[in-house]
Parts: C-alpha cells; sequence; structure tokens
C-alpha cells in the first residue's frame, strides 16, 4: 500500500514537501510517480522516477518548481514543490507500476495512495 501526506494549505510563493510511504511493498523494479487531480479535471501526470532514483520525469509546465526523489531505505517518495501557485491546487496522488515508456499515463500504475489535498491561495 502507499500512503500519502504532506499536503495542506498554503499561500501562492511557499512550498510543500509531499511523502509517499510504501508499506507491504518496496520500490525496487517500479517506478514511483505523482499525479495529480483538480476539481472537475482530469488526473494528470506530475513527475515519476525509477526505484534506483537513476531517472526522473518532471511534466513540462512544472519543471523549476518540482522535484522528485526516492529513499529506497525508508521505501519513501518525495515531491518537492515550490513556487506554488493557486493553479497547483489539487489531490496529489502517488502511484508505483513497472512501467517506463508509457510513465505519463495513469493506467499503467498498479498502486495508488490515498492522495493527498493541496490547497494554494492567492
Amino acid at each position: 500500500q502507499l500512503q500519502a501526506s504532506g499536503g495542506g494549505l498554503v499561500q501562492a510563493g511557499d512550498s510543500l514537501r509531499l511523502t509517499c510511504e510504501a508499506s507491504g511493498l518496496t520500490f525496487a523494479g517500479y517506478t514511483a510517480a505523482w499525479f495529480r487531480q483538480a476539481p472537475g479535471k482530469d488526473r494528470e501526470f506530475v513527475a515519476c522516477v525509477t526505484w534506483d532514483g537513476d531517472s526522473t520525469d518532471i511534466a513540462g509546465s512544472l519543471k523549476g518548481r518540482f522535484a522528485i526523489s526516492i529513499d529506497n531505505a525508508d521505501n519513501t517518495v518525495y515531491l518537492d514543490l515550490s513556487s506554488l501557485k493557486p493553479e497547483d491546487t489539487a489531490v496529489y496522488y502517488c502511484a508505483a507500476g513497472r512501467v517506463w515508456n508509457s510513465r505519463r499515463l495513469t493506467k499503467h500504475y498498479e498502486y495508488w495512495g490515498q492522495g493527498t489535498l493541496v490547497t494554494v491561495s492567492s
């Protein structure tokens, strides 16, 4: 199972760190990812990282503000959000799947966390 945490209410320009902890499975062999879903919108890809940390991918519009990292010793994936904007308001979900080439598609992820809400006020 995956447990996402770290969301909250922040002001524009603030930073947050989201945490995704795995229990009952390890990230070894998986790609760990973050997606987000704003009200009334489809779930969209945010970022992902291979289990060994060697490769990452971040959605183009978020590069420079968001960063993803993994700590295999703690079975935890982090998403660092900075310079937050009101349009970043969404529920953020972590996921794990044996995928890389199609890493931006939700259907390739087997495990999902419950989501953590990030609200950015202007």
